[in-house]
């Protein structure tokens, strides 16, 4: 991905960014996130979400990091077809203590699946969708791709594929995506992700 490439992102819930050719700095706002609550149905749909729309299947892959302060403090990659359905890869503070990778997948009301706990606040996180099915991914050096999750979800015929900075109990802080890869080559193995 390269800083033309940007050019054709927008805002849900505009913040403060910087962009440098293969990478974003994003700020939270206090009290953001994207969560339909299973249990009473209350939706928070209000974190920062720099986004592009496509129609395409693809591969999103960013290096990301954070100083984590508050509990479910994120950085996210996020595929969105409206305010119902939707899929975030996080790198998070659980309410566990962990720095870990969790994936969220909205289609109605939202789950939440704590993954594997990372040492240190950096991680290689990637998104690849093809038709309806998805496969969540995580690296410790950005080569070597573990699967998180894999699972079918029918998206509108276009949809949007971004980033998003929350802090849902805090009161914001800064996200970093380096490295930044989008393609829309297709994939062989969507479970090595490769």
């Amino acid at each position: 991905m390269n800083i033309d490439l940007f050019q054709n992102f927008k805002w849900d819930f505009e913040s403060n960014v910087e962009i440098n050719e293969k990478s974003l700095k994003i700020e939270a706002h206090p009290k953001s996130d994207y969560f339909i609550d299973p249990a009473d149905g209350k939706r928070i749909l209000n974190a920062p979400y720099y986004h592009t729309e496509t129609s395409k299947d693809f591969v999103l892959k960013a290096k990301v990091s954070r100083t984590f302060k508050s509990v479910f403090d994120a950085c996210v990659l996020m595929v969105m077809s409206d305010e119902t359905c939707w899929v975030k890869l996080c790198f998070e503070l659980t309410d566990l203590g962990t720095n870990a990778v969790v994936s969220v997948v909205t289609n109605g009301v939202s789950d939440d699946a704590n993954g594997v706990d990372i040492q240190g606040n950096t991680v290689y996180l990637q998104i690849v969708k093809k038709g309806d099915l998805f496969a969540l991914h995580y690296s410790l050096d950005g080569n070597d791709y573990k699967m998180v999750r894999y699972f079918k979800l029918q998206l509108n015929e276009t949809f949007k594929v971004g980033f998003v900075a929350q802090s849902p109990t805090g009161e914001g802080g800064t996200c970093f995506f380096e490295d930044i890869t989008f393609d829309y080559q297709p994939i062989k193995d969507l479970r090595k992700g490769k």
